[in-house]
This record gives structure tokens, C-alpha cells and sequence, in this order.
């Protein structure tokens, strides 16, 4: 199995779109759940982060500028939906493309730079991705890997991410 690329950004390959993997807390409904998850997250529990695929493009938009795929439950917040997947029932979900003005500072890693144009590659990933989720078996995680599979052909991003150095940073 090939390992994550942790390089620092002079080693980053010039002229060509960069693509990261990126955590953020799993959203949940206003009050307590909200709460429990933004406390998974800041102490670094795994299983409890939402991954996304982040692709920093070489040409325009302009190179501050990126952009993040993302798979996840329709309607994250709603109750009935949280207990639909606690229950392991699937859920609509949804495909998300969204602009993002600068990398974040942590929990976020470079895996590589493919020898295509990353948006339109990850927009024809989008076309064929089936939008059912269930967690455990077709969710976030399945998407952030098989998305950089089909950019980078890195296989199990995730699981190389979370056996170096601890898989957050």
C-alpha cells in the first residue's frame, strides 16, 4: 500500500492542481449532540470527523482560491435523520461543491497532484457517485477515498492518514 505524500509546499509539484483531504466536526442537531460532536473533534476522535476531498486548482480560479467535495446527509441537522443513521438505516444524502478562500490550518493534508484537471475529474466522480448514505457503509469516508483513488491513485487514504503520526494534525 502506497503511502500519504505529508510533504511541505515547496515540494508541492508546480503548474499542477493540489489535492488534500480535510476533517471537520460531524454536524449534528443545535444543543447537546452539536456540542458532543465539536468535543470529538477538538480531542482528536477519529471516528467522529467528517472528511472531504479539497482541490486547489493551478490555473483559475485564482491559486487562493479552492475547492471542497462533499458528501453527506441531506438534511445533517434534522433529528429524525440522526436517528435514521444511529439506526443504520440510509439516508438521502447529497454531493456539495463549495468554494473555499484559503487551506485550512489544521486537519488538512496533501495527497498529491494528479496529471488531470481535478475539478472536471471530480465532477465526473460526482456523476456516477450514488447519493443513498449510510454510515459504516457508504458515507463520507467511502467518498473522500474513492474520490482521491479516482484523482491521485491513492487507495485507503484515510487509513494511511490515520496511521501517521496519529492521522490528525
Amino acid at each position: 500500500m502506497a503511502m500519504v505524500s505529508l510533504l511541505t509546499k515547496s515540494a508541492i509539484t508546480k503548474g499542477r492542481d493540489e489535492v488534500y483531504v480535510m476533517a471537520v466536526p460531524l454536524r449534528a442537531t443545535k444543543g447537546p449532540a452539536q456540542l458532543l460532536m465539536s468535543t470529538a473533534y477538538s480531542l482528536n476522535l477519529w471516528d467522529l470527523h467528517h472528511f472531504m476531498v479539497l482541490v486547489k486548482p493551478s490555473s483559475p480560479p485564482p491559486p487562493s482560491q479552492a475547492l471542497v467535495f462533499d458528501f453527506q446527509p441531506k438534511d445533517p441537522e434534522n433529528i429524525y435523520v440522526a436517528l435514521d443513521v444511529i439506526a443504520g438505516r440510509s439516508v438521502p444524502g447529497v454531493l456539495l461543491v463549495r468554494k473555499l478562500r484559503e487551506l485550512p490550518r489544521s486537519k488538512c493534508w496533501y495527497v498529491g497532484s494528479p496529471n488531470v484537471d481535478a475539478i472536471d475529474v471530480a465532477c465526473e466522480f460526482n456523476k456516477s457517485w450514488k447519493t443513498d448514505l449510510r454510515v459504516g457503509h457508504h458515507d463520507c469516508r467511502d467518498y473522500t477515498n474513492g474520490l482521491i483513488e479516482y484523482l491521485t491513485g491513492q487507495k485507503d487514504v484515510l487509513e494511511c492518514l490515520r496511521r501517521s503520526n496519529g492521522g490528525l494534525g
